[in-house]
């Protein structure tokens, strides 16, 4: 175990990952931070709330403990983007989603601290990550992984409009069996909507970990924050989370049914 992660084991072949879960920011990264950006606007709130059956369901569990402004998990540690031609935050990002600075003037992030916080933060919670897919692939020769997100309904900055409320993200179908997304498909998730492969596909650790020739198969699920919190600040709302939770558990239950077939 590090002090970067926690990572819960079950008993079943499959991983929850919550890359941007974290809220923390060490103390010598947070003095170079505007006072805005110590406040972790762009966490994906209460992910870990919302997935907290999963435990009980034997799934492996892995978060962070610090925020996506000191790294940014879910993208490629050469700094390579993620979506071309859209707007892009960075692997250590010096702009908020709404485009406000994240630094004070002069104090962004050098190329040699950039190549520290790989190290050390980057690293650990990959390392952990692909050791446990190992584990279970080696265990129970079929995987299913889940990036598990969440993100304001509204981010001109990123998309136009409102998000619909689940974003599903394979990679155009590269990540995963197609039999999974026809299981997903046929899901019940009214009155809330739901997109495969939109604004969102999924980001570097779908692309990066799922193999589905290899018997890994990975999904990203993008979740608006509407459907469960009072936007646009952090409250949670118990009401609206238990609405979804109950739709959350289905889908959860879908690929967990996937991996033990």
């Amino acid at each position: 175990m590090n002090s970067t992660y926690s990572l819960s084991t079950g008993n079943i072949g499959m991983l929850i990952s919550m890359p941007h879960n974290g809220q923390q920011i060490p103390q010598h990264i947070a003095e170079t931070m505007t006072v805005n950006a110590q406040n972790v606007a762009d966490t994906d709130w209460y992910i870990d709330r919302l997935y907290d059956f999963a435990k009980a369901m034997g799934i492996y569990v892995i978060t962070p403990k610090y925020s996506r402004y000191v790294i940014d998990l879910n993208r490629n540690p050469k700094g390579e983007v993620l979506y071309k031609g859209a707007d892009n935050t960075e692997l250590c990002p010096t702009t908020a989603f709404d485009s406000t600075s994240l630094y004070l003037d002069g104090k962004q992030p050098t190329a040699a601290e950039v190549a520290n916080r790989v190290e050390q933060y980057w690293q650990p919670y990959h390392q952990a990550l692909a050791n446990t897919l190992k584990q279970l692939k080696q265990q129970y020769g079929k995987v299913v992984l889940l990036d598990a997100h969440s993100i304001l309904s509204h981010v001109p900055r990123f998309f136009s409009g409102k998000l619909p409320d689940f974003n599903f993200g394979t990679a155009e179908g590269a990540t995963c069996d197609n039999l999974l997304v026809e299981k997903i498909a046929k899901l019940e998730l009214s009155p809330y909507t739901s997109v495969f492969n939109g604004r969102f596909k999924g980001g570097y650790i779908t692309r990066a970990y799922g193999s589905p020739e290899q018997n890994i198969h990975a999904i990203q699920l993008e979740l608006s924050q509407a459907t469960y919190m009072d936007e646009p600040s952090d409250c949670y709302n118990e009401e609206k989370a238990l609405q979804v939770k109950e739709k959350l558990q289905a889908f959860v239950q879908c690929l967990a049914d996937f991996a033990k077939q």
